[in-house]
């Protein structure tokens, strides 16, 4: 990843939308493919982009009894977890209906919001990345797992 500078204009920070695994990977896993994320969240390098439903749908996850499981290994609580995605995300409206359809209707959010915003998006969701051509077509700068 090359080095963006900070830059207290978070106009001039480059858009970014994260599903909720990517998110899970960076504040929950530790995953070290996401490290950078990590760093230039920290860093404020990026400017990362949700929307209500994107947080709630996060809060339902962290419920799942599998993911409380790893919430308990790396000690990590609910209240943290969500704490370090309002600390990062930056809150805007939700966006519209996108005319490319995910075949997973959960991710059409993430879909939808990356094609409004112009932002890249990492997901690491099938259904997602087998729609990166299309969505580059149509102004996303990037559609993958790892930030570039």
């Amino acid at each position: 990843m090359s080095e963006l500078p900070a830059s207290t204009d978070t106009s001039l920070r480059p858009l970014w939308v994260l599903d909720t695994n990517i998110v899970l990977d960076v504040f929950l896993f530790a995953d070290p493919a996401a490290q950078p994320l990590r760093e230039a969240l920290a860093q404020a390098r990026i400017r990362w982009i949700s929307t209500a439903p994107m947080r709630e749908e996060l809060a339902r996850v962290l419920g799942y009894p599998h993911i409380a499981k790893r919430m308990d290994f790396y000690q990590r609580s609910f209240e943290d977890l969500l704490h370090d995605y309002d600390q990062h995300s930056h809150p805007v409206d939700v966006a519209p209906r996108a005319p490319l359809r995910c075949k997973d209707p959960d991710d059409q959010r993430f879909i939808d919001l990356a094609l409004a915003q112009q932002a890249g998006l990492l997901s690491k969701d099938h259904a997602v990345l087998c729609m990166a051509k299309r969505l580059r077509a149509l102004g996303v700068p990037y559609v993958g797992t790892v930030l570039t």
